[in-house]
């Protein structure tokens, strides 16, 4: 079972390596609150008093998304069930995301959101009848609204109904309205995310300076990076989760003549040597963590060809990410040539060629 795990993890890690820029924004904050300790860090920062009532440690992830297929590259959503620690409160909450990741103001918020909550509840219904239990038993069960925003714009609009709405004094009353909580990470108040003192909290402080000066991101990162440090041998796994996650948030949104420098602040608190190898700077993260993965399905399979073409395809991958950083976009022509090599010391000669390559012209082919 271990061994499982960790090719899972080593695939995901490729993954999210291989993710577009423009998806960057909803794959990183799925992946981030895939640990469920980050979701009580969230609703800590908005809403204290309720996360005292509810046992984070029983979080479950529900497989289950609401949003549109027309809008995914905007916005996407996440749901969990929290139990509440004292029974007589009820059995459990449901906790429901929005993640807005596009940097205008959506004034139809409030709407969408009522309408996922409405799907949500459809749901607990249809649970209850196909139990077959009693109609008059059946109980719709409380929603935790939460939408995370991080674009750039400032979040001014209610998040409401009305907002949508054109509407006479006389049919206010007749409006549905309901309480969101709401994170907007660019705008929010530094002292909002630490006075918590949580993991989650400080992740945002980086994450709010994602595409600040040099001096603002170093600085967010070291803070962060201090702070996080007692996470090393109280709960190394959720450490090692944010050390990733500080990297991926560098390697997409950091321009690339400060990555090296950036990473490396990274990788001097890193305890975790298969953590350290995916931060290495330039190619190598990657193609040891081919290696890895070939050497581990070698070992399930009984066979050492599996290594082979891990460490292979590995680099394939991983050249022609590093082509696209430093040259651009790469053409048709060039992604056959590399699809079609089979050894690994010519990668390796591409791999080092490219890293100090200005322009396609510079590789020798």
């Amino acid at each position: 079972m271990q061994t499982d795990t960790k090719i899972a993890d080593l695939e995901e890690i490729r993954t999210l390596f291989n993710t577009k820029v423009g998806h960057f924004a909803d794959k990183s904050t799925r992946w981030l609150f895939k640990k469920t300790e980050h979701l009580h860090g969230l609703v800590l920062i908005l809403a204290s008093e309720l996360a005292e009532h509810l046992d984070f440690t029983q979080t479950r992830i529900e497989n289950r998304s609401f949003v549109d297929d027309t809008l995914r590259d905007l916005v996407s959503d996440m749901v969990f069930t929290v139990p509440f620690r004292d029974a007589t409160l009820g059995e459990d909450l449901t906790v429901y995301i929005l993640i807005e990741h596009q940097s205008t103001v959506d004034h139809l918020m409030g709407y969408r959101l009522l309408s996922y909550m409405c799907q949500i509840w459809h749901g607990q219904l249809e649970e209850q009848k196909n139990a077959k239990v009693p109609v008059r038993e059946w109980r719709l069960r409380p929603i935790l609204p939460i939408v995370f925003y991080t674009g750039k714009q400032r979040w001014q609009l209610p998040i409401s109904l009305s907002a949508a709405m054109d509407i006479p004094n006389l049919m206010t009353s007749f409006v549905p309205t309901f309480e969101t909580l709401f994170l907007g990470v660019k705008d929010e108040d530094i002292d909002k995310f630490t006075e918590v003192d949580h993991p989650f909290g400080w992740l945002m402080t980086v994450l709010q300076q994602e595409k600040a000066d040099e001096t603002s991101m170093r600085e967010a990162l070291a803070a962060a990076l201090t702070h996080l440090e007692t996470l090393a041998s109280e709960n190394p796994e959720l450490h090692n989760h944010a050390i990733l996650y500080l990297n991926y948030l560098v390697f997409f949104r950091r321009p690339k003549e400060e990555q090296a420098q950036l990473r490396q602040l990274i990788q001097t608190h890193t305890h975790d040597k298969e953590v350290e190898n995916i931060i290495m700077t330039g190619a190598e993260a990657l193609i040891q963590q081919g290696i890895e993965k070939g050497e581990i399905r070698g070992e399930i399979r009984g066979e050492k060809r599996g290594e082979k073409r891990g460490a292979i395809q590995a680099k394939r991958e991983f050249l022609l990410k590093l082509l696209d950083i430093r040259i651009g976009d790469v053409p048709d022509t060039i992604i056959r040539k590399i699809s079609r090599i089979r050894s690994r010391s010519r990668l390796d000669a591409l791999l080092e060629q490219v890293a100090t390559a200005q322009t396609l012209n510079d590789i020798e082919w």
